[in-house]
């Protein structure tokens, strides 16, 4: 036996990698598994060209056995082993990869698909063991050897017998703790669940003995008595082996793609539209993925985590990688399989490095492309997944200053005044009217309120179409979005629409002129309310409205000032208090400024009042506003 130092820098170092790298002691199976997966690739490999290998393909396998009374759990493979030099290099040298060394060695050959690249993984075990031994017989010698380890003090290497050829890992399992609870990895349903999340699509089975209690049968006869158990001990394979990604469309049915959807992410509905796709070039990798018919419980709420599940050759890295998927892509579910990620000193955490960007905005693009074509050719089903998801569109068109904008504009549906319909922005600008160049939208809690806006009879009376705007992000996003294919976005109750021909500009602008003092006399009576009044002749049969000017609308500052934290710092929109000038009510206007400016005053409460309702806002003062209805009804 040969005592012998660890070649890198001793203790630190091995308690850093054990403490610190991993942040789950779990992750220890997954690397020893796919550190028994590549040394049957390797032999696999060479059982191409070399007939003496003498094994199968299918015989090539991996075995876990538990021994729950002495603690210890094993993991077994029949793959090419380590000669004594090799053992002391790979394992004597913390970080040595000997399947890098054989990757880069081989990487013009075909069939050759090695996961490990660094040889941090092994010393994983570690942190559920205090003792390691590895009994490996490398193919095509007779000789086998004993390398054994507790820790950074060191390691041995000796001579053993081993019958076959291949690698067995012993751990010695640490003993339970307040703080640990290390029996978990002596459990064999807790084994199995680990291989199933982490190892499932190793392409060689995974078996491991499960031992199960039955009861024995009574002889024919027997007087009764209390019944006997057996313990039956069953072989299993615990993985699948095979990803359903890896398959070519073509093989797989719907139902099955279903199925994995609804047992992969605990779903119960069938997912509205799969998206199977393989990339190669720059980025290298398949991507299977999910649009759902429905939100999470958790989707709007802080607790949600958005990402993708990332594999590298079928061993699960991260359960939910968030920099492979933008916020307004949140929705979708799946998996992303890259064979050429890179990856820092253990396969849990990823170099956020230009391989993975480039695989995002791979997928970014795929997706919105399914999307795309799902609202062209499944129009019915796009509107369904719109109803869900497309306020996080709208979100992602409004953050980040508008930077998303172009890629989401046409995947937007609103409400729209023709035949109450949703309608893309496309769909809006191809039926404009000749010589519009303005794209009119209302916003109001639901259609049939923003119907009741005064403003709208008079838009859809010149044979404007309206977008109807009852999301609170819906206005937000057009006001960053500015314009659609050069037309520009305007709200009905902006001050600054206008409907009138110049012959009829001109003589309202007259009209307002002369009437200048009658409305500041009505200002100063309704007070810091509203910025200024005026007449207007956008309004049909309403006799008053409220508009705003400025960047605020009515609608944005109803938004905004119901924000948590918005009662100290309320926003205020600048507010015009607008007056049919066909209406009577002008004339009555008129009569009251030339003969009672205290009852003109009134009137002007009143009218103001009025406009607040039929704009949906609540009246300042509803008191107020009920006596100068009685008190005007009997005059």
């Amino acid at each position: 036996m040969r005592t012998k130092q660890f070649k890198s820098e001793s203790k630190k170092l091995m308690d850093m990698m054990i403490n610190s790298i991993y942040t789950h002691k779990e992750i220890f199976l997954r690397e020893l598994i796919s550190n028994a997966s590549d040394a049957l690739d390797k032999l696999y490999f060479r059982s191409l060209t070399d007939n003496s290998v003498g094994i199968a393909p299918d015989d090539f396998e991996i075995r876990i056995e538990i021994d729950k009374d002495n603690r210890i759990l094993r993991i077994i493979d029949n793959g090419c082993g380590m000669t004594e030099e090799e053992l002391d290099k790979n394992l004597g040298t913390i970080a040595k990869s000997g399947s890098l060394a054989f990757k880069q060695e081989n990487e013009k050959k075909e069939n050759v698909d090695i996961i490990g690249q660094f040889g941090v993984g092994f010393y994983s075990a570690f942190m559920v063991s205090d003792r390691v031994t590895v009994e490996s017989r490398a193919f095509g010698s007779d000789e086998a050897f004993r390398w054994e380890s507790s820790g950074a003090d060191g390691y041995t290497v000796e001579p053993c017998e081993k019958e076959t050829v291949g690698t067995t890992v012993t751990l010695h399992i640490k003993d339970k703790t307040d703080d640990e609870n290390y029996d978990e990895y002596l459990d064999q349903y807790r084994i199995s669940a680990l291989v199933k999340k982490y190892s499932d699509y190793i392409r060689h089975p995974i078996k491991m003995e499960f031992t199960t209690r039955e009861p024995v049968e009574k002889k024919e006869g027997e007087e009764s008595k209390e019944t006997e158990y057996r313990d039956v001990t069953e072989l299993r394979t615990l993985n699948s082996m095979i990803p359903i990604w890896k398959k070519a469309k073509s093989e797989i049915k719907p139902e099955e793609y279903n199925s994995f959807y609804k047992d992969k992410f605990y779903d119960y509905e069938d997912p509205a539209r799969v998206i199977h796709s393989k990339t190669e070039g720059q980025a290298t990798y398949s991507a299977l993925m999910f649009i759902p018919k429905h939100a999470p419980f958790d989707y709007y709420t802080k607790d949600f985590e958005k990402g993708l599940q990332l594999y590298s050759k079928g061993v699960l890295i991260m359960d939910k990688c968030a920099d492979l998927l933008p916020d307004y892509f949140s929705f979708v579910k799946g998996l992303v399989d890259s064979e050429d990620l890179s990856l820092n000193i253990s396969r849990e955490t990823l170099q956020h490095d230009g391989q993975l960007k480039l695989i995002a905005k791979t997928v970014e693009k795929k997706i919105k492309s399914e999307l795309e074509k799902m609202l062209k050719d499944e129009r019915e089903a796009y509107e369904e997944f719109f109803k869900t998801f497309g306020i996080q569109l709208k979100f992602g068109v409004y953050n980040d200053y508008g930077m998303h904008k172009d890629t989401l504009k046409d995947l937007l549906l609103f409400r729209s005044s023709n035949e109450k319909k949703y309608v893309t922005l496309k769909e809006y600008v191809e039926r404009m009217k000749e010589g519009q160049d303005i794209i009119y939208y209302a916003c109001g809690e639901t259609d049939e309120k923003i119907e009741m806006l005064p403003q709208t009879d008079a838009v859809k009376d010149k044979g404007y179409e309206i977008l109807y705007l009852t999301e609170n992000v819906d206005e937000f996003a057009l006001k960053m979005m500015g314009e659609y294919d050069g037309k520009k976005f305007m709200n009905i109750c902006d001050d600054n629409l206008n409907l009138d021909s110049e012959e009829e500009k001109k003589a309202l602008e007259e009209e307002n002129t002369a009437a200048k003092d009658m409305f500041e006399a009505m200002k100063e009576s309704i007070g810091d309310k509203i910025n200024a009044v005026r007449f207007t002749n956008k309004l049909k049969n309403h006799p008053v409205c409220l508009t705003s000017e400025g960047g605020i609308s009515l609608e944005m500052e109803k938004v905004l000032n119901s924000m948590p934290g918005a009662a100290d710092n309320k926003v205020k929109a600048q507010l015009v208090l607008e007056i049919n000038a066909s209406h009577p009510i002008a004339e009555k206007l008129k009569e009251l400024y030339a003969s009672d400016k205290e009852l003109l005053g009134k009137y002007a409460r009143l009218l103001y009042g009025e406009a607040c309702l039929i704009g949906g806002r609540s009246v300042p003062d509803p008191a107020e506003h009920s006596a100068l209805v009685c008190e005007l009804m009997v005059k």
